[in-house]
């Protein structure tokens, strides 16, 4: 007998039934899965919560100063284009709305001239949001050889920003045609900025991620995090390779196949933080070849230091439209919820 104290929706007051049902009818065939495509990393636990029991923090994490509502970065992306200002304007307001952190694009140009200021003047719409500038290695390397670095604290100031990402990118300028000359080792650079700074910094690479001597040296600065940029994303030596002569290309191209993949280095990262090694950069952003909010999930999961998850393709494809920028990030924040209510991953090593 049916409980009297539960309400219970009779068939025919469920307008929807008859539509439904000829979906079901429709879409079966078409919502057929072979084996070959289930995700072998989650055990799906469909007895373990409800649908409102989880949030999808996993932990919180104050990155600048500011205290991050979602576990989720927005990578450095634009700037210098007329576009910039819609698609910088457009994230800032989700990170704004959502509590998410972001990167700025190169702000190099914005040294020396405040020409392109504008684009890159958002702090408003994000107030209480991680939000941070980006200067590539030979940039640094150049301010402190020239004893300009107030120039960084001046822009900071400039852009209301929590701090500074310094993007290394060795490899990428090795095989740009007009790439810079990195003349120092960048572990050298970012130590001697640290020593002088007065603002947070994260540490990025561009693509192809870090290798175990270069995370274990970070991890004892005193970074504000390290953003991993692993192997799986955007491959900009790959990219600066198809500028250039189809010799050198044809040549050069193994090196694209060189680097890290995320999986690797928080095996890596949890390895390190088991050895009798202090860790002085506590926190890391996991980024590169991030497809979804299962991989940043995923990786979140199995990182033993606090982590968030930073996306920079995802958001750019819906950048120039709010509506659909504001769908897409409302459907990560809810498939984190759901993937810690349901999921549980098989393997933590």
């Amino acid at each position: 007998m049916k409980d009297p104290n539960l309400e219970y929706l009779a068939p025919e007051t469920d307008v929807q039934a008859s539509s439904r049902k000829e979906d079901h009818i429709e879409l079966a065939f078409a919502s057929s899965t072979p084996p070959s495509e289930i995700d072998h990393r989650f055990y799906y636990e469909p007895m373990l919560s409800g649908h409102n029991t989880c949030t999808a923090h996993q932990q919180s994490i104050t990155i600048g100063g500011k205290k991050m509502q979602q576990p989720i970065w927005v990578s450095s992306m634009t700037g210098g284009t007329e576009k910039a200002i819609t698609i910088n304007r457009n994230l800032a307001k989700l990170c704004g709305v959502y509590g998410l952190g972001m990167g700025l694009g190169s702000c190099r140009q914005l040294l020396y001239e405040d020409k392109r200021l504008v684009e890159f003047d958002i702090r408003a719409l994000m107030p209480n949001s991680p939000l941070f500038i980006n200067l590539g290695i030979a940039q640094v390397e150049t301010l402190l050889a020239n004893k300009e670095t107030e120039l960084i604290d001046a822009l900071i100031g400039k852009l209301d920003a929590d701090g500074l990402i310094i993007h290394v990118n060795p490899l990428q300028e090795w095989l740009q045609p007009e790439g810079d000359i990195i003349k120092a080792p960048p572990i050298e650079t970012v130590q001697a900025l640290v020593e002088s700074a007065t603002y947070p910094i994260i540490v990025k690479e561009v693509g192809q991620g870090f290798g175990k001597e270069s995370l274990r040296q970070l991890l004892a600065l005193p970074l504000e995090a390290i953003d991993l940029a692993g192997y799986g994303g955007t491959n900009f030596s790959k990219l600066e390779l198809l500028r250039s002569d189809p010799i050198k290309h044809d040549n050069l191209k193994p090196v694209c196949q060189l680097g890290h993949t995320c999986e690797e280095m928080i095996t890596i990262i949890n390895d390190l933080k088991g050895s009798t090694q202090p860790l002085k950069s506590p926190k890391i952003i996991i980024s590169g070849g991030i497809k979804n909010f299962l991989d940043g999930y995923y990786h979140m999961s199995r990182c033993q230091l606090p982590s968030i998850y930073a996306q920079a393709s995802g958001f750019l494809k819906y950048a120039m439209d709010y509506e659909a920028l504001n769908t897409y990030c409302h459907t990560q924040i809810e498939g984190l919820k759901m993937a810690k209510s349901f999921l549980r991953l098989k393997s933590m090593t």
